[in-house]
C-alpha cells in the first residue's frame, strides 16, 4: 500500500469512527490549578486570567473575543528543553525551533493507576516498564511513554490535585532509572496525568526532578496534566501533541488528541 492509499484509508476511518479522536487535555482557565513552587522562590506560575476585550456590543458589535494572561507551563502541557537548565543549550530546543515531525507520535500508555491510588507517591521503575514491556510489546525508538495514574480525576480541586503537606507535594512519577531506560529505548518524550513531569517528592531523588533533568538533557520533551488515558490502549494509539510555537518558547499549553482505533 503507498503512502498516499495509507492516508486515504485513515481519512475514511477517521470519517465513520473507526478511528476515534480522544481529547487529552484538562480545561483550561482560572480555576486550573497550577505549579506552586517552594516559598523562597518568590515567583509563581500566574494565576490564568481570561480578560474580555468585546462580546457584540458597543467595543465589538459583530464580534466576541478575549485576551488572556496564562503562563507557558499551565494545563495540560509541553515542555521544551530549554525549559531545564539542563537542556538550554539545544538550539532546537524551543517551542519555535523543534522540528514538527515530533509533535506526532505511537504512545505507550503504562498503566499505574491502581497503585497510583494505593501509594500517592508510587514511583514507577525501570524494571516495572520492563514488566509492562513484557506483556505488551516493547518501547521503540521516537515513541512516546505515558504513565496512567487517573490522577486527572481530581482536577476539580487544585488542593487535591497538588496533594501536598508540609513535606511538600505527593504525587506519583518516575524515578530517575525510568527515566534512563526509556530514554535508552530512544523515546521521543515522557508524559503524565500530574502537575509536572516527575513524581511530587522528586526533588530529593539524584538527579533532582529527574524527568525534567534527564529528558531535557537528552534534547527530549514532556508532557504534564494530561487527561483520560484511561480511554486509550496500552499500545496501537497515535499521539499529536502540538505545542504554541512561541518565539523561544519554554513550553505551550496544548490540545492533547490522541487517534484510537475502535
Amino acid at each position: 500500500m503507498t503512502a498516499a492509499a495509507t492516508l486515504d484509508e485513515l481519512a475514511a476511518m477517521l470519517v465513520s469512527g473507526k478511528v476515534e479522536v480522544v481529547d487529552l487535555s484538562g480545561l483550561l482557565g482560572p480555576d486550573t490549578p497550577l505549579l506552586k513552587l517552594p516559598p523562597e522562590l518568590a515567583v509563581d506560575t500566574p494565576k490564568i486570567e481570561v480578560h474580555r476585550i468585546s462580546e457584540y456590543d458597543q467595543d465589538g458589535p459583530f464580534w466576541a473575543w478575549n485576551w488572556l494572561k496564562i503562563g507557558e507551563h499551565s494545563g495540560t502541557h509541553f515542555d521544551a528543553p530549554h525549559h531545564w537548565i539542563t537542556g538550554k543549550d539545544y538550539p532546537d530546543g524551543y517551542t519555535d525551533t523543534i522540528p514538527v515531525k515530533n509533535f506526532v507520535a505511537p504512545v505507550n500508555v503504562i498503566d499505574c493507576s491502581d497503585a497510583s491510588a494505593k501509594d500517592n507517591d508510587f514511583l514507577l521503575t525501570a524494571e516495572g516498564v520492563k514488566a509492562w514491556e513484557a506483556e505488551h510489546g516493547e518501547i521503540k525508538a521516537g515513541e512516546w511513554v505515558v504513565m496512567r495514574s487517573d490522577w486527572d480525576k481530581r482536577a476539580h480541586s487544585e488542593e487535591l490535585y497538588l496533594n501536598a503537606d508540609a513535606t511538600g507535594p505527593h504525587s506519583p512519577g518516575p524515578t530517575p532509572d525510568c527515566i534512563e531506560y526509556i530514554l535508552s529505548k530512544g523515546v521521543i518524550g515522557w508524559g503524565t496525568q500530574c502537575i509536572g513531569t516527575d513524581a511530587g517528592q522528586a526533588g530529593g531523588m539524584e538527579p533532582p526532578f529527574p524527568a525534567h533533568n534527564l529528558l531535557h538533557k537528552a534534547n527530549r520533551y514532556g508532557l504534564a496534566s494530561l487527561a483520560n488515558l484511561d480511554k486509550l490502549p496500552p499500545k496501537g494509539a497515535i499521539l499529536i501533541v502540538a505545542p504554541l510555537k512561541l518565539v523561544n518558547g519554554t513550553g505551550s499549553p496544548i490540545r492533547a488528541l490522541a487517534l484510537v482505533a475502535r
